[in-house]
């Protein structure tokens, strides 16, 4: 378990390594990288960020405080708690729908609400802050204004001194065809973004990266590692929705395979704070995912049926989550469940080919969706 730190210690001592990058945040908000930082018997690199500098993605409210202290463009926010819910009934009186409510701690990228109804924003609020729907997560909700626009997801990696930005992405959340229904942890993703030209991309690292990068040192947060900015396009400028503390996923899946450098070098960079001494070598074709489900993800879902036609698939990446191995067949063992990561000369020509590989798999509920992209 990525939370067994003591499980991980021996594991590294065991196998004398040497650096260690967190992929998850549960350990990350948990503190992982204190804990294995101030051991003396380790001699390790963490590629993560402290349990304090964590909180980007930890606390809603601790991001926002830190985005409205170095002026980083968000949307305009109150926090409440279950002492201050008639408060929380009266803001979402006095603000126009659709009404955004967040749960502060981490619920698993379903902490996230955007609701039309003003009777059913209060009621979510009232199932959020007095009955626990998503636990300790919503102990205080944050309450949001909606903002209209095309979102994208921004990665920097950062040794704490120098940052490398990442290829951007494009994710989709929602489980439904054309943005609708549930969010989810992503149902597929793109990179390039094709709207992303030199002027936004300007914008972006002027508006957004550098005071975030800038924040961190001015505040002397300890941070060695990936930074994920959430960015929605409003009326032309970018504006942070969220931070992630990690590489999001199924972003990884398209931005990393457009990395040339070896990624080791870069992550000896990030621990011995020479990333300025790192160019990034980026794959000109585009990368596309489709990330496929089980049936019922994001509710209620089977678990272990058995998944066929991978080794059928010769001209794209497939990255296991959610599957097991047993008696040499390969099950399913969550919500979602593999992604299919194609290349091509555009995001077209990717996607026709993540389409054409997904098909080749098969097994009982398999659910994916089939308009990644729609929206460019």
């Amino acid at each position: 378990s990525p939370m067994d730190f003591e499980g991980i210690k021996k594991i590294i001592l065991d196998n004398k390594i040497k650096i260690v990058v967190v992929g998850p945040e549960v350990p990350l908000v948990s503190g992982i990288t204190d804990f294995l930082k101030s051991d003396k018997e380790l001699d390790t690199s963490v590629i993560g960020p402290t349990k304090y500098a964590a909180q980007l993605e930890g606390s809603k409210f601790f991001a926002k405080e830190f985005m409205k202290r170095n002026n980083i463009p968000t949307a305009k926010f109150c926090e409440f708690t279950s002492k201050t819910i008639l408060e929380g009934y009266d803001f979402l009186e006095r603000i126009d729908p659709p009404y955004v409510l967040k749960a502060d701690g981490l619920a698993a990228g379903k902490g996230v609400l955007i609701i039309d109804n003003i009777a059913q924003a209060k009621e979510e609020l009232k199932q959020m802050l007095l009955n626990e729907k998503f636990g300790e997560a919503s102990k205080r909700v944050i309450i949001e204004e909606h903002l209209e626009g095309i979102e994208l997801s921004c990665f920097v990696l950062t040794d704490g001194k120098y940052g490398l930005v990442l290829p951007m992405a494009k994710d989709y959340k929602r489980i439904g065809e054309g943005d609708k229904g549930l969010n989810t942890g992503g149902m597929g993703a793109i990179s390039p973004v094709p709207f992303v030209d030199s002027k936004l991309m300007n914008k972006i690292k002027t508006k957004i990266i550098s005071p975030t990068l800038n924040g961190i040192k001015k505040e002397k947060i300890y941070y060695k590692g990936f930074i994920f900015i959430g960015l929605i396009i409003a009326k032309g400028e970018p504006k942070v929705i969220e931070y992630n503390v990690r590489m999001g996923d199924p972003e990884t899946q398209v931005v990393i395979p457009r990395i040339k450098n070896d990624l080791l070098d870069i992550f000896i960079a990030v621990s011995e704070q020479k990333l300025n001494k790192i160019k990034l070598e980026i794959e000109s074709r585009s990368a596309s995912s489709i990330i496929a489900v089980s049936q019922g993800y994001p509710e209620q879902y089977q678990k272990g049926y058995q998944i066929s036609g991978i080794e059928n698939v010769n001209n794209a990446l497939i990255f296991h989550s959610g599957t097991t191995k047993k008696n040499n067949k390969t099950l399913t063992s969550g919500g979602r469940v593999l992604a299919i990561t194609g290349f091509g000369n555009n995001f077209v020509d990717a996607l026709r080919v993540s389409y054409k590989e997904i098909q080749k798999i098969q097994f009982n509920g398999m659910n994916y969706r089939k308009d990644i992209g729609f929206d460019l």
